[in-house]
């Protein structure tokens, strides 16, 4: 079964869990804390239902469960553009780069990044 895409919410934590690896409800309320005020119960609650929703797994085994992502970063990033290539920009990947470039001012790296992704992405067997 596949995990169900992740609400804003639950991407901050899943990006902490990404950041630093397993956690602690507590190290992920620390470090959500550093950028904002979050209840420690809000995101306990939050952390059950992703376990609930399998986006996360969770390691009974010690007195504190230790909750980690159940997919990678990239799995996760893939299935939100795919989901925004279809909702939002009618399946134009164009669309989509276009309107990723034009949000925000890319660095020459990025850029250069993104060609070689592009190039790469041409050369692999259909």
């Amino acid at each position: 079964m596949q995990p169900p895409k992740p609400t804003e919410a639950e991407l901050e934590i899943l990006n902490v869990l990404w950041m630093r690896g397993p956690c602690t409800v507590r190290d992920v309320h620390e470090e959500i804390g550093l950028n904002k005020n979050a209840q420690y119960t809000t995101v306990l609650k939050t952390m059950q239902i992703m376990a609930e929703k399998h986006l996360l797994r969770r390691d009974e085994r010690q007195r504190a469960h230790v909750y980690a992502a159940n997919k990678p970063r990239e799995w996760t990033q893939k299935q939100i553009a795919g989901d925004l290539l279809q909702r939002a920009f009618g399946n134009s990947a164009r669309s989509l780069l276009m309107g990723a470039l034009s949000a925000r001012k890319a660095s020459k790296d990025e850029l250069n990044s993104i060609r070689q992704l592009l190039d790469e992405y041409e050369k692999e067997p259909k």
